[in-house]
């Protein structure tokens, strides 16, 4: 009979909710001891000993922290996200690179504030300036766009200030994000190369995308990843009728948010011509009358299998004794 004991872990930021699974199937709620280090001690010394325990919670806020803490003490733990998908936390550094990418978020919001003003009181740049945040763009507003009321002057210097900031943050990002890569695992390296292959994902895509799913092999199929992302249409079936609605929108939030972004490269003309140009998905929705925001969802979702593939592929090279999926 096996030993095994199933804890499971309900976290917060400042307690944890316990319940364990004896081995001869009795399930006991434990209570809830604080979300600190000591008393996670003094819960594996009391349910132990470690290599007896299998401990599990649902991906959150707080990060994997307590997944290290349980693995340092020897307890075998899994973290899940929503949908029991199972999660791979990594390392420190690896999260840490995670957490770097997510600041990119911040340089397009601090535009899109600045735009938003410049629309509401009415300035538009001129003709000549055909692109916005350009060289060209930035200087027209600096040297162009005044206001006569002091707190809208404060305003717009402090809008740009943000902006300008931002970018020098961006740069900086890149070049850490570059060095992080130079320092990662050759599995990694070799992924992230082959992601930039597909239209619209450049470098810090890829690295988001590697830093938030780690090892793409894990996902037994695209539709599993791509339901993991949220990107998949809801469903509401009662008897034998089935209806569906938009995407969940469950799961990984920064990585749909990346993908999707991703998908709106394929609203331009690619450089190709005859039957490939035909056949392109996003024209093809959109001379079905799509709306714009469904064909990129629906793009983005079929560019998750793409990654999946080019991952999956990538990852076998590094795992012979493993056949790619």
């Amino acid at each position: 009979m096996s030993k095994i004991r199933f804890v499971g872990l309900d976290v917060h930021a400042d307690t944890i909710a316990v319940a364990v699974a004896e081995p001869d199937g009795e399930v006991r709620a434990l209570g809830i001891i604080p979300n600190r280090l000591e008393s996670i001690r003094k819960l594996v010394t009391k349910l132990g000993p470690a290599k007896q325990l299998k401990a599990c919670y649902e991906a959150g806020p707080t990060g994997y922290v307590l997944y290290w803490e349980l693995t340092a003490l020897g307890v075998a733990c899994e973290v899940v996200a929503p949908g029991l998908v199972p999660v791979k936390p990594g390392d420190r550094v690896k999260t840490d690179r995670r957490d770097a990418t997510k600041l990119a978020r911040s340089y397009r919001a601090a535009r899109h504030r600045l735009s938003k003003f410049l629309l509401r009181h009415g300035r538009r740049p001129p003709e000549d300036v055909k692109k916005a945040w350009t060289l060209k763009y930035m200087t027209w507003i600096q040297e162009h766009v005044h206001f006569d009321q002091p707190a809208l002057e404060t305003t717009l210097l402090d809008y740009v200030q943000e902006v300008e900031h931002m970018a020098e943050r961006i740069v900086r990002l890149e070049k850490a994000i570059t060095e992080a890569i130079q320092k990662a695992p050759p599995e990694i390296r070799a992924v992230v190369q082959a992601l930039q292959a597909l239209r619209g994902v450049a470098q810090l895509t890829a690295v988001t995308v590697v830093a938030e799913l780690g090892s793409l092999s894990r996902f037994q199929s695209p539709r599993q990843l791509m339901g993991y992302s949220g990107l998949v249409s809801s469903e509401y079936s009662s008897g034998n009728r089935v209806q569906r609605g938009g995407i969940t929108k469950t799961g990984n939030a920064h990585l749909r948010r990346v993908v999707i972004e991703s998908a709106w490269a394929y609203q331009h003309r690619p450089w190709i011509g005859g039957f490939l140009l035909r056949r392109t998905r996003y024209k093809k929705l959109a001379a079905a009358g799509k709306k714009k925001p469904q064909i990129v969802t629906a793009v983005g979702r079929e560019l998750l299998g793409f990654l999946w593939a080019i991952a999956v592929q990538t990852e076998a090279k590094f795992r012979p004794d493993r056949k790619a999926a």
